[in-house]
């Protein structure tokens, strides 16, 4: 099964934008990033580099992104996914931008969340449709399932906020997450600390009832981190 970190190439000169997105997916050991600030350094990456995703703007110095994704398709004869970003909303950019063979279209401003879930979608369609399960030591979590393992108990299926606040913590693991991080699995709804306090316990008493392991430790002005089943038990 493959467990190894999805690359993402994203081509974006706008600094401060470039700077929230290395910030965001650096939170997580699933992902590993390389950054363009402009188009010609992004060709070179792209025919030199191999990447699960591509993140890519449209508005570039050099090579715009329209032309960038054309030349991926046809020169580079490339299948990566492609998901264009940018503040060009009308239908008639969107039809040039999947003319070009992007994939997907995100207009800005967007949430980075959002961002997240549809690299996901892309990355687990390259692998054929099938959802890849995050493992740790001691534990796996199917997130097409939402299906918790642990040797020598039985499985136990998460639903809604629960799942989702159990795979950031999984994804982010061994490192802490967040409080700021892990309020995203909300969307664009804002939640205080108090809400996510409370989802967090409810989960972590969930897991512990089920597995008898106190599997969710807290940071106290800082976040949450997932602990294995080896140092719960410890």
């Amino acid at each position: 099964m493959n467990t190894a970190p999805l690359r993402l190439l994203v081509v974006e000169d706008h600094k401060a934008l470039a700077e929230n997105l290395f910030e965001f997916f650096s939170g997580s050991s699933r992902y590993v990033l390389d950054f363009a600030s402009d188009g010609l350094t992004a060709l070179h990456l792209m025919a030199s580099q191999t990447y699960d995703v591509i993140i890519l703007d449209v508005m570039l110095p050099g090579v715009s992104g329209f032309e960038l994704c054309r030349r991926l398709r046809h020169d580079l004869d490339s299948t990566t996914p492609v998901i264009m970003m940018t503040a060009k909303d009308q239908l008639p950019d969107k039809e040039q931008g999947f003319g070009a063979g992007a994939d997907d279209y995100l207009v800005k401003p967007f949430n980075l969340k959002e961002l997240q879930l549809r690299v996901d979608a892309l990355a687990r369609r390259r692998e054929g449709g099938h959802t890849t399960a995050v493992q740790i030591p001691g534990l796996s979590f199917d997130p097409g399932r939402l299906r918790v393992s642990v040797p020598g108990h039985a499985a136990l299926e998460l639903s809604g906020t629960a799942a989702k606040i159990f795979e950031a913590l999984v994804r982010g693991y061994p490192d802490f997450v967040s409080y700021e991080r892990l309020s995203d699995v909300w969307g664009e709804r804002e939640v205080d600390r108090h809400t996510l306090r409370t989802h967090v316990y409810a989960l972590r008493k969930v897991l512990q009832d089920h597995f008898g392991l106190t599997l969710i430790k807290t940071l106290h002005g800082r976040g949450y981190c997932l602990r294995s089943p080896q140092e719960s038990a410890s």
